[in-house]
């Protein structure tokens, strides 16, 4: 009997446990906050455009620092990393539940979200270390995969849950024990490792200017509904935007190891599939945010009721994923991503039948609806993305996706909830009620995330047009 070999087995497992319930909590925070953004705002006095900023403070510190985490787990350490990106998430996560004013609980959710760029990807390149290529990594990483999703909807009912008995605040406590822990466990049961022939160069500069770029660029759409667009603070805040994606080329250019080499924007099938994951985002997040609202604001729904409306969406991209995968292997990748984008579009058109005195069958079916829609196109530009690019540069185009995700989501909130907040105070003045206005806003946004969807499909058919069937 060998002993030691199954000591082993056992110890990669509880190795592999320990990643996946940090990965599980890192994606479950995300959609809890969603189900109780109506209490937070209550509690803390959030304007209805500046609301979005809990969710895009997260995602944006984790898309603008995603691919520089990776690079000093490779050269620092990857359970040095991993330790100090889920210490910090946890001490984040502490500030989130004290906070006592919106400036607090965004600044605290950024420092959240730049724990998660943190520990992400140096839990995916500690599992690429423990378990041998082949069958027992694909087993992993599947496992390590298949703990996202899970997340995801499990963030909605128990986020729901979670603030009805306890609070919104507890939201961001139960990370607390569950971070000390697994710092604890780290030391126990992760190996350290690193790879000596990485680049000892990182792309600081290019991390910080593309990340004061895409906040820059939110704030100004958020202040265009607050204050006009012709008004000098958005102009001055749009414009310190655009002059730090400026710098952010210009460093990307002369520096020796840059976060994202240029020459990937002309590899045509990686932006077009970076295209698709941004215009997925950009139409899918805003809605699941504003029907939540909608639910708790306009219907007065509970948090956990409106937590359960949003499982169809979870379920619906496991099955759409399956789905995508089975049309990608028959029509090709194109067609699934134009089927799918089209699916989402529906889904927004299905969800506007909303009206201030019902609307949870059109909830129900937009969510699943968008789920096995997003699901389907998020396999094939996944595929399509990373098989762009050469077998080595395959981790760098996977974190160019995950990247692009992340924006569509950040800039997508800000545009289309500005735009509802907008719509609903150019029908309050009018012989409008104040709920129909509200709805009015809404449907408005969810005609735009048609839109920006219908765009994402434009873009699949261009950039594939020569795409051709896998035999």
């Amino acid at each position: 009997m060998d002993v030691r070999g199954d000591t082993r087995v056992r110890r990669k497992g509880a190795a592999l446990a320990l990643l996946c319930v940090a990965q599980f909590v890192d994606v479950l925070d995300v959609n809890a906050v969603i189900v109780a953004l109506h209490s937070i705002r209550e509690d803390l006095g959030f304007s209805q455009a500046g609301l979005q900023w809990v969710v895009s403070a997260y995602v944006l510190f984790f898309a603008g620092f995603l691919l520089l985490s990776g690079r000093v787990a490779d050269l620092w350490g990857r359970r040095r990393t991993f330790v100090a990106g889920l210490a910090l998430f946890t001490a984040a996560s502490l500030c989130c539940g004290l906070s006592v004013s919106p400036q607090m609980l965004v600044t605290s959710r950024a420092f959240q979200g730049l724990g998660a760029a943190i520990t992400a990807p140096a839990a995916l390149s500690i599992i690429t270390t423990i378990f041998a290529e082949g069958s027992e990594r694909d087993r992993a990483v599947a496992a390590w995969t298949a703990v996202a999703a899970g997340g995801g909807a499990a963030g909605l009912l128990l986020g729901g849950l979670i603030t009805d008995s306890l609070g919104w605040e507890w939201i961001f406590f139960v990370n607390v024990p569950v971070g000390a822990a697994g710092i604890v466990l780290s030391y126990v049961l992760l190996p350290e490792s690193r790879d000596f022939s990485a680049s000892r160069r990182l792309d600081l500069l290019g991390a910080g200017t593309v990340t004061a770029g895409l906040v820059l660029l939110v704030l100004g759409l958020t202040r265009i509904e607050e204050a006009g667009f012709g008004s000098p603070p958005t102009l001055a805040t749009l414009g310190f935007a655009v002059a730090f994606f400026g710098a952010f080329v210009f460093v990307e250019r002369r520096a020796a190891d840059p976060l994202v080499p240029l020459g990937l924007f002309r590899l045509r099938g990686l932006v077009g599939a970076a295209l698709v994951a941004f215009a997925l985002t950009a139409a899918t997040a805003p809605v699941s945010v504003l029907v939540t609202l909608y639910l708790q604001n306009t219907l007065g729904y509970s948090a956990s009721f409106a937590g359960l409306t949003g499982l169809p969406f979870s379920l619906c991209v496991i099955a759409g994923s399956v789905l995508g995968g089975r049309i990608a292997g028959r029509k090709g990748g194109r067609a699934t991503m134009s089927l799918g984008l089209a699916v989402v579009a529906t889904s927004a058109l299905v969800t506007a039948g909303i009206t201030a005195e019902s609307g949870v069958g059109y909830v129900l079916a937009g969510a699943a609806l968008s789920g096995l829609g997003l699901g389907c196109a998020s396999v094939a530009s996944t595929a399509r993305g990373t098989s762009a690019v050469e077998e080595g540069n395959r981790g760098l185009a996977s974190g160019f996706m995950n990247t692009s995700a992340q924006v569509g989501t950040a800039l997508g909130l800000a545009a289309l909830i500005s735009l509802a907040t907008a719509r609903t105070a150019a029908l309050s003045s009018a012989t409008v009620s104040g709920a129909e206005a509200l709805v009015a806003g809404y449907r408005f946004a969810f005609l735009v995330a048609a839109g920006v969807a219908s765009l994402g499909m434009v873009a699949a058919l261009y950039f594939f047009r020569q795409a051709k069937v896998p035999r």
